[in-house]
């Protein structure tokens, strides 16, 4: 099964006129992409994400004009600059060696990851107006991810967050694309476990409800 974040409408128009100089189309594809790659990044190392993909951005626009591709290869392009830049800043902090990381299961997982990553239809962002809602969700995600080992916690995120295709995943993380579709598989139905375990909890936690009523959908 394919997890696949949809381009919005004019991100290939964006992508051409951004190699043109147009800084009004780079800022479009700016907000497009920085929310998944700061997601993937908190993940891996929340606490260099932010000046990682400042990095990464600056890498992006100095080389943009000599990109060749699709909106869909321009992701993959993005998301490579984003990894091997957030390698080299964690070795420059000296710190240990990073290891980055279809059944109802997975399906109910990957839409509580969707949208707790504060995307609406289509794979676009959510309304800036729930910020702060979105935010308070995305931390519960990225700590969620958090908890997978190192490689299932990047497959996911380059899967779900990052709407990567399993080659290009595969091409990213040097691994091969069969390992990365177990990854994924196994990352997600670990993520469906917490859920179901989360909300049992909760569930335990809430109070008895009334007779002949009904109770509260947990949130």
């Amino acid at each position: 099964m394919t997890y696949h974040v949809m381009d919005t409408p004019d991100l290939d128009l964006l992508l051409d006129r951004a190699r043109s100089g147009d800084e009004s189309a780079f800022a479009g594809l700016y907000r497009d992409l920085h929310p998944r790659m700061l997601r993937y990044l908190q993940v891996q190392t929340p606490e260099l994400a932010e000046d990682v993909a400042a990095d990464t951005w600056l890498d992006v626009a100095r080389a943009l004009g000599g990109f060749d591709g699709d909106a869909g290869a321009f992701r993959s392009w993005v998301f490579a600059i984003a990894r091997n830049r957030l390698v080299d800043a964690v070795r420059r902090a000296g710190r240990r060696p990073l290891h980055l990381v279809e059944d109802s299961g997975e399906l109910e997982a990957l839409a509580g990851l969707r949208a707790a990553a504060g995307y609406g239809a289509g794979g676009v962002v959510a309304d800036p107006a729930s910020d702060a809602e979105t935010y308070e969700a995305t931390q519960r995600a990225v700590a969620m991810v958090r908890t997978l080992p190192p490689d299932q916690a990047e497959v996911v995120m380059l899967r779900v967050i990052a709407g990567l295709e399993p080659t290009e995943v595969a091409l990213l993380v040097g691994k091969p694309v069969g390992s990365v579709r177990v990854l994924a598989h196994r990352g997600l139905r670990r993520l469906a476990r917490t859920l179901a375990a989360t909300e049992q909890e909760a569930a335990g936690r809430s109070p008895a409800a009334p007779s002949g009523g009904h109770q509260g959908e947990m949130v």
